[in-house]
């Protein structure tokens, strides 16, 4: 890659990615999920996680990557593993739109969930773009701390979410040979 080439780095429903590179921009595409975008501006570091429901029943393992407040400790701890100190980070935080209007608004208890968490770990939120009715694309540049976003129509957030889903992997045959369908 030469000098200077933008390198995009996708976070999907259950990750998070730092990093200290100022080619990296981090996008993610939310309809009701939220990411929060943190930064120590002195380190020149940053990160984005995309969490799927608010808070956390306890899980652990696979599923616990689904829950906001697993996935906030994870962002904010490989933060700091990687030079940033917690008096000097900062958010900004995108998403928990109402995308289907007869369903429980998870997205607004995911935006509620992201403020209170920064609230109670004292990081001050300097932007946030929650809340509507329309899905998001989001970019985020970890270094500058430069964010952008662009709504996205019902259809454009639904086809998005459905990309980014983890599809089944079939089975491998147990006496490992092949298996037509």
């Amino acid at each position: 890659m030469t000098a200077g080439a933008v390198r995009r780095v996708h976070v999907i429903q259950g990750e998070y990615h730092v990093s200290d590179d100022p080619n990296v921009v981090l996008t993610t595409i939310l309809g009701s999920c939220v990411a929060a975008c943190l930064r120590d501006s002195a380190a020149g570091i940053g990160g984005m996680n995309h969490f799927l429901l608010p808070g956390g029943p306890g899980s652990s393992g696979n599923a616990a990557t689904r829950y906001g407040v697993h996935l906030m400790e994870l962002l904010i701890n490989e933060l700091l593993k990687n030079g940033a100190r917690r008096d000097r980070l900062q958010a900004k935080i995108f998403g928990g739109a109402q995308t289907i209007a007869q369903f429980s608004n998870v997205g607004r208890q995911n935006a509620e969930f992201a403020t209170r968490f920064l609230t109670d770990e004292r990081i001050p939120i300097i932007n946030a773009s929650t809340g509507g009715d329309l899905g998001r694309k989001v970019e985020f540049w970890p270094v500058s701390g430069r964010a952008r976003q662009h709504a996205l129509d019902n259809t454009q957030t639904q086809r998005a979410v459905e990309m980014e889903r983890p599809r089944p992997v079939a089975p491998a045959p147990a006496d490992g040979g092949v298996e037509f369908f």
